[in-house]
C-alpha cells in the first residue's frame, strides 16, 4: 500500500468519527479560568492615585538623587584608580568598566523617570476618568413631563 492509499484511509476514518472539540474538567485550582475577579465575584479594577503620586514622589526624591549620587562617587573611585595603575593594562580595564557603568546608569536613570512619569499620568488618567464617569452619570436624569411647563 502507498502513501496516497494510506493517507486516503486515514482521512476517511476521522471523518467518520465525533467532531474535535476541548472540554475542561475543572478550572484551574490557582484562581485561574476567567470567570471573576481575585474574590469569585464580578471582576472589578481598583486603583489608588495617592499611592501612585507617592511612589512617583519617592522615585524623584529619593531614588533618582540617591542613584546620581553613587553614580558620581563611583566614577570618582574609579578615576582614582585608573590614575594608579597608569601605563598598565589595567588601567584601560578600568575605563571600559566605568564607559559600561555610566551607561547602565544613565539606562537606570531613563527608567526610574519614565516610571515617575507613568506613574503620575496613570494617576492622572484614572482620576481624570473618575471626574468624566461621576459627570455623564450625574448628566442623565429621568424624564419627567414635569420638564415640559
Amino acid at each position: 500500500m502507498g502513501f496516497d492509499e494510506d493517507w486516503a484511509g486515514l482521512r476517511s476514518g476521522t471523518t467518520a468519527q465525533d467532531p474535535v472539540g476541548t472540554r475542561l474538567n475543572q478550572l484551574d485550582g490557582g484562581g485561574g479560568g476567567g470567570g471573576g475577579g481575585a474574590s469569585g465575584g464580578a471582576p472589578n479594577l481598583a486603583t489608588a492615585p495617592a499611592k501612585k503620586k507617592a511612589a512617583a514622589n519617592t522615585i524623584e526624591n529619593e531614588l533618582e538623587p540617591d542613584t546620581a549620587k553613587a553614580a558620581k562617587w563611583a566614577d570618582a573611585a574609579t578615576t582614582a584608580a585608573v590614575g594608579g595603575f597608569e601605563g598598565w593594562a589595567t588601567a584601560a580595564g578600568l575605563k571600559t568598566v566605568e564607559t559600561t557603568w555610566d551607561n547602565q546608569v544613565k539606562n537606570l536613570l531613563a527608567r526610574l523617570a519614565s516610571e515617575k512619569t507613568a506613574l503620575r499620568g496613570a494617576a492622572l488618567s484614572f482620576g481624570q476618568q473618575e471626574i468624566d464617569t461621576r459627570a455623564r452619570i450625574a448628566g442623565v436624569r429621568p424624564t419627567s413631563r414635569i420638564e415640559q411647563y
